[in-house]
């Protein structure tokens, strides 16, 4: 992409308020092949949970002899195995018969288990089913209930269905893993792009969708919620990028990368942050926590949203601040410079208008291109 900037190592140079956080910048990069998390398994589609409110009518009240049946785009192929959570629940769930493909899924060799509150759970492999790069499965998950309250990712933006309703949540289930991933193995830890906004249902043009496609054998799992921030919890968008990171993140098998894409909403939703200082020392936190598993971290500068309902000159002057410091390769390992490639060069605090959904937040499909563009492979080994 052009107008992506490279990622450069040096002294940090951002506006005199960012000299204190400059100090304490993470140190020397993750060590070599980063093998302390490898597995011939890797998780080739994923969603990161959230626990429902009153408006989820569904997930609020549980199913009692239900059947869900998700609809997934791997990224990676080869043997299957699935995962389930309950990150949120009170009540151990029954998960069971399952099958994938088709194919009857066993956990221990039973057709049903447990999956305990708070645990994950996951399958054996699934005996006869080998799956390709970008292909769709479909996994149909009967639960006995009563389950009470359940887990789920609010809008996928695809079509799964309960009971034969079409939905675009996903009930329990995580992930998706496969053993044929031979390319970089990432996790995209996100907000609304990553989940999808501004690309249509069923189309699978999210950015990580077209990123895994730039890069054949890559195993992408998309951890993108909507509204999602680095530093602050929230009742409808979930536990922040802090503190969900261990069990969406670190507990992925097999991975190499973790891209971090979050901070827009930390300014737009109130309370809005106006520290920059604060969200580059949470973005060193994941940076840190990464390291200590072996892990490399790939940063992302924050996208323009003047024409946003809450864009002020004042939270641009804050994002700008937070760009400049991620710019000087002093954060993360690497940068991708998702600023760089939507920005209008006219008019840089707003969205390029070819690639712009039409709120001045959320880019349209092409949009995604460019984000999936603004990564560099070589970061993600």
């Amino acid at each position: 992409m052009s107008r992506r900037g490279p990622a450069r190592r040096g002294v940090l140079t951002a506006a005199a308020g960012l000299a204190a956080v400059a100090a304490t910048a993470p140190g020397a990069q993750a060590a070599g092949a980063h093998s302390g998390n490898r597995s011939r398994w890797a998780t080739s589609w994923a969603t990161a949970q959230t626990a429902p409110t009153a408006a989820d009518a569904v997930a609020s009240a549980g199913l009692t002899d239900g059947t869900f049946t998700a609809g997934v785009r791997l990224s990676a192929g080869g043997a299957v195995r699935l995962r389930y959570g309950h990150a949120f629940g009170t009540v151990p769930v029954l998960i069971g018969p399952v099958t994938a493909g088709g194919r009857p899924v066993t956990f221990g060799g039973r057709r049903t288990a447990w999956l305990a509150a708070g645990a994950s759970l996951t399958s054996d492999p699934v005996a006869g089913l080998r799956t390709t790069e970008a292909a769709a499965l479909t996994v149909e998950t009967r639960l006995p209930g009563p389950t009470g309250p359940l887990s789920f990712h609010r809008n996928t933006h695809a079509s799964h269905s309960v009971d034969g309703v079409r939905t675009t949540s996903v009930f329990l289930l995580t992930g998706v893993e496969v053993t044929g991933a031979h390319g970089p193995v990432v996790a995209v830890l996100g907000d609304s792009m990553a989940e999808g906004v501004g690309t249509p249902d069923d189309a699978d043009l999210r950015w990580p969708d077209q990123l895994a496609r730039r890069l054949p054998g890559s195993a992408v799992a998309n951890l993108g919620i909507s509204g999602n921030r680095v530093l602050l919890d929230d009742a409808r968008f979930g536990p922040s990028g802090q503190a969900r990171f261990d069990r969406d993140v670190l507990a992925l098998p097999g991975l190499r990368t973790v891209l971090v894409h979050l901070g827009v909403n930390d300014l737009q939703q109130p309370p809005s942050q106006t520290d920059p200082a604060r969200v580059l020392a949470g973005y060193r936190q994941l940076v840190l926590r990464s390291r200590n598993a072996g892990l490399r971290v790939v940063g992302a500068t924050v996208t323009p949203f003047e024409g946003w309902t809450r864009w002020t000159p004042e939270l641009e002057t804050v994002r700008q601040r937070i760009n400049a410091a991620i710019r000087t390769g002093r954060v993360f390992d690497a940068v991708a410079d998702f600023d760089a490639a939507l920005r209008d060069p006219e008019h840089p605090s707003r969205m390029l208008p070819a690639y712009d959904s039409g709120d001045g937040l959320h880019p349209n499909p092409a949009g995604h291109a460019a984000l999936a563009a603004a990564v560099d492979r070589r970061h993600l080994l």
